[in-house]
């Protein structure tokens, strides 16, 4: 009992830090279990989805007053209530792509270290890129996005199934090459991700309920708590470094991570 708590505080960190950041969490939690040794254990494996809604909680604490605006002034606010439509607009590619082929996904490619480190490189690589361009950015609110825009980060967005892309590597890298700024483009990352890890959290839990027992809830539960109060430090430090400094410190730990798993799997490690 005490070793699955210290791993649950562990895996705890490891979201809350990475959740936000465009490493991809799903990579690091996978490679984490590895060393673990909790790769054959499917508890371990949705419990990685299920404390991802502790991260969540951060953002709705963090934007609390903004989030609260717009979901009362979406009945009588004509830029609250397109906000919300856009955003519903960028979870939908998620939804449907999810129900789809969410199972293989999960079922095939969440225990193939080679897809997960070749996956981290070659987002490290396409994150630099886009980091370094001079791309003029014309939006600069996450609110005002056109509608088309919305859906075009929510499809860019279903490339993060595969583990090792980051869900908000993806969606600040689409958002950048569409006009916004870094900040906005990160912001709307952040907002996007209620809808989708809400989802991913009812979808696992459903699907896993009859395995749960009140042991497996106590560790859910510590895991949360810890990977909220991470991620509600990282994600303030977050937007206010990648304002001033961009994403490619971010970038280069995707290609060092990757790069030592494919060294260890070389290695038989």
């Amino acid at each position: 009992m005490v070793s699955d708590v210290l791993r649950a505080v562990a895996l705890g960190v490891v979201e809350g830090v990475t959740e936000f950041l465009p490493v991809s969490s799903t990579a690091h939690l996978l490679l984490v279990g590895r060393i673990f040794g909790l790769e054959e254990d499917n508890f371990w494996k949705s419990f990685d989805i299920l404390i991802q809604l502790g991260a969540i909680l951060a953002i709705v604490v963090l934007y609390f007053g903004k989030l609260w605006r717009t979901a009362i002034g979406m009945f009588s606010n004509a830029q609250d209530r397109r906000f919300v439509i856009g955003v519903l607009i960028a979870f939908l590619p998620a939804v449907v792509i999810g129900l789809i082929a969410g199972k293989y996904v999960k079922e095939y490619l969440f225990d193939n270290l080679a897809v997960i480190c070749f996956s981290l490189i070659a987002g490290g690589a396409i994150l630099l890129w886009a980091d370094q361009m001079d791309h003029k950015p014309h939006e600069h609110d996450a609110t005002k996005f056109p509608l088309l825009m919305y859906l075009w980060i929510g499809i860019s967005q279903c490339l993060a199934m595969i583990p090792g892309v980051s869900r908000s590597g993806a969606t600040i890298v689409s958002a950048m090459l569409l006009g916004a700024d870094k900040r906005a483009a990160a912001e709307f990352s952040f907002f996007l991700a209620i809808p989708t890890m809400v989802g991913a959290f009812a979808y696992d839990f459903y699907h896993s309920r009859s395995e749960m027992t009140a042991d497996h809830l106590g560790i859910i539960a510590i895991g949360f708590v810890v990977s909220f109060i991470t991620a509600l430090i990282v994600v303030k430090a977050f937007l206010g470094y990648v304002t001033r400094h961009g994403f490619a410190l971010f970038a280069w730990w995707r290609v060092i991570v990757g790069t030592l798993g494919l060294v260890a799997l070389a290695l038989g490690w």
